[in-house]
């Protein structure tokens, strides 16, 4: 694997932390992760290798991970984090770059293609949703989900997500829920990621977790806004995602004029973990035909 560097970097009322691998040659492919909450090392290494293909940019969202914390709350909305990704590339002198958004990192990976429709050279939303209407059916599929003995410890998950008050909270909510994001709830690759992505040391930001877990995970609605966005823009969904349905990734890549969709059959939220061969291989080959 190739190795990396740590960077902060300045957007101006904070700076962001950042994990970078790859040639500084390369164009940069932002990373952004999901949560909203986690931190770099939700992605552990499991992105690596497409570092033959653009310079990985791992960031710590705003007030998250290894950030600054000195972001006050009213600057925790999608629209500024959005805004950060620019900020970003700026700090970078990164002319020409692609975002690349993991769950509610995809919802911010949508809100930047539409507040700022071709800033990016290319755009990848993975296991996200362009309306917060997709989040509606959550607490329906949490009643029916199996396997039986796992369904209370995923629900209260859910629940507690508005009560986290410590790091640790935070991790046991994220290990007990862990099963509901694969689409095989035993999968013993979930014990892997834990273990490999656990031996990163990650960051956890409960209050951020906690402010938008009450407030529809930042309201994402720009579903209306895609025809606008001019720059190529691959939509990833897992067939057996049941935060994010592949239903939802349908909408979003039939409205944008450049938008592209792939399904893998075989996942559920965590297709980088499930299906990584098929997955470095979509996100390669999408790279190299838009920015490489």
């Amino acid at each position: 694997m190739p190795a990396a560097e740590f960077r902060m970097l300045d957007v101006g009322d904070t700076r962001l932390h950042a994990r970078v691998v790859g040639d500084p040659a390369l164009p940069p492919l932002i990373v952004l992760h999901g949560g909203p909450g986690l931190d770099h090392t939700e992605f552990g290494t499991y992105l690596d290798p497409l570092a033959d293909t653009a310079r990985l940019v791992i960031l710590d969202q705003r007030a998250q991970g290894q950030s600054d914390r000195d972001a006050p709350q009213e600057t925790w909305t999608l629209a500024q984090m959005a805004a950060d990704v620019s900020a970003v590339a700026r700090a970078l002198n990164a002319p020409r770059y692609a975002v690349f958004g993991h769950s509610y990192g995809a919802f911010v990976t949508l809100q930047h293609a539409a507040d700022f429709p071709g800033a990016a050279a290319a755009t990848i939303a993975c296991c996200g949703v362009g309306s917060s209407r997709w989040l509606d059916a959550i607490p329906a599929k949490l009643e029916s989900f199996e396997p039986l003995e796992l369904r209370e410890q995923v629900r209260a998950s859910w629940a507690d997500e508005a009560n986290v008050t410590t790091e640790a909270d935070f991790a046991r909510v994220m290990h007990e829920q862990m099963p509901w994001h694969f689409g095989d709830p035993l999968d013993a690759r979930i014990a892997e990621y834990e273990a490999h992505t656990g031996a990163m040391h990650p960051r956890y930001a409960p209050d951020v977790l906690r402010a938008f877990s009450v407030a529809g995970y930042g309201g994402i609605e720009v579903e209306e806004r895609l025809g606008a966005v001019t720059q190529p823009l691959l939509i990833l969904a897992g067939r057996h995602d049941r935060t994010c349905p592949p239903e939802a990734s349908v909408v979003v890549a039939d409205r944008a004029p450049a938008g592209e969709l792939h399904i893998f059959e075989h996942s559920g939220h965590m297709p980088f973990v499930e299906q990584p061969g098929e997955f470095l291989a979509v996100v390669r080959g999408f790279l190299k035909r838009t920015v490489a």
